[in-house]
């Protein structure tokens, strides 16, 4: 039986400024589980977009794609697959605006066309544009979470997907989107759930709009110095900045490490 639990975000959280680990996280992550904690990533990112990281940290237990893709110890134990009949109804209904999308799942992405907003969005998180071919590849295979490169319709989407899909303005330039109702938090559920990880203490650090509902449903909440204020607000402790110490002042603080 783990002691405890730490969640971790990633952009802006787990990582440095450019999406790395520094060697004090990765030293920290190894702290954690010497004092049987288990180290878990929760991320708005796949599984196929950090594989340096996970090798970097060691860990193994993943709450990816916003929740809707977890695995424990390598291993799925929990998938919400989004509708091909969604995805086509998003794609369409962003293209009246002239925005993109991708779609994403544990293996790889793919954009369906590129616009003035693509470079900035993947550029802000450090990452490469996907190829082309978003609709082949959902037709052919599981899609876990999407993204729609667009800015100035976020209410558009919100009103007409509130009962599909669930959207996190995750960059200037663009939203996550993954099913409704699920979220960090629920992924979370699930992960303890299915590993019967019930009954220990949780911690969560991150800084942005997707950390919300798992800083909530945590024992323990922790915002990134740099987190937004109603990040902040809602945390039970505000670390440093995560280009500060802030992972390692927050296990700190909690006599994790």
């Amino acid at each position: 039986m783990y002691k405890a639990i730490t969640f971790f975000d990633l952009d802006n959280t787990l990582l440095n400024e450019f999406t790395q680990v520094d060697t004090e996280v990765a030293q920290a992550m190894d702290q954690l589980r010497q004092n049987n904690i288990l180290p878990v990533i929760a991320t708005g990112r796949n599984i196929f977009e950090i594989t340096k990281i996970l090798e970097d940290t060691k860990i193994d237990t993943v709450v990816s794609a916003n929740g809707d893709y977890v695995i424990y110890e390598g291993k799925p134990v929990y998938k919400s697959e989004m509708s091909k009949e969604v995805i086509s109804d998003l794609a369409n209904y962003a293209k009246s605006f002239g925005d993109s999308i991708a779609v994403l799942n544990d293996k790889d992405s793919k954009i369906n066309f590129n616009t003035d907003f693509t470079k900035g969005a993947y550029d802000s998180v450090n990452s490469i544009v996907p190829a082309l071919g978003a609709k082949e590849f959902a037709e052919n295979n599981p899609i876990y979470m999407m993204i729609v490169l667009t800015v100035g319709h976020d209410e558009d989407y919100l009103n007409r997907f509130k009962d599909t899909l669930t959207f996190y303005r995750n960059t200037p330039f663009s939203m996550d989107v993954i099913n409704t109702g699920n979220s960090k938090q629920h992924g979370i559920e699930e992960l303890i759930k299915n590993a019967n990880l019930q009954g220990i203490p949780t911690y969560a650090f991150g800084d942005g709009n997707n950390d919300v509902s798992m800083i909530n449903f945590a024992d323990y909440g922790i915002s990134m110095g740099n987190g937004l204020p109603h990040v902040k607000e809602i945390a039970d402790y505000v670390t440093t900045n995560n280009t500060d110490h802030g992972i390692v002042n927050g296990l700190k603080h909690y006599g994790l490490i």
